[in-house]
């Protein structure tokens, strides 16, 4: 039997180096914008809520939502009010709930309140970043004045 040598191959070194590398992995929360509307009985008449909301009435809309499209397994979803402003709302909730809270949201068709007017959160943007979601805010203001 006869050995051949083989050639071995070479190897080039290779052109660039990585000088770090970056793995971001997904948050644990998203982040949702809402809106608060109060929509009258009269179907010319949609305007933004002139009382201001604060806390515990967003959590009783977003609790009512939840409830409502998923049941008890949607009201045990934590949702944390991060920001009441006007009509404008921030919540954060977990990551791997964001798709059934924003679904319920949408399909929720608001607290009946006196006089026939009915109170709806609606959602505007969500996403797993908080900056990102302030950027397309701070981008509308920025172009609407």
């Amino acid at each position: 039997m006869t050995t051949t040598a083989q050639p071995t191959p070479t190897t080039k070194p290779p052109k660039t180096q990585d000088l770090a590398t970056l793995t971001i992995k997904p948050p644990p929360f998203a982040y949702a914008h809402l809106t608060a509307t109060t929509t009258s009985p009269d179907p010319d008449e949609t305007s933004m809520s002139l009382d201001p909301l604060d806390a515990l009435q967003v959590r009783a809309y977003c609790n009512s939502a939840l409830r409502q499209f998923l049941g008890d397994t949607g009201a045990a979803i934590p949702v944390d009010i991060l920001s009441v402003q006007a009509s404008d709302v921030w919540v954060r909730v977990p990551r791997t709930d964001l798709s059934g809270f924003s679904a319920s949201l949408t399909a929720y068709s608001g607290l009946a309140q006196g006089g026939g007017t009915t109170t709806v959160l609606r959602l505007r943007a969500c996403g797993d970043w908080l900056g990102s979601l302030l950027g397309r805010v701070e981008q509308q203001e920025l172009w609407a004045s």
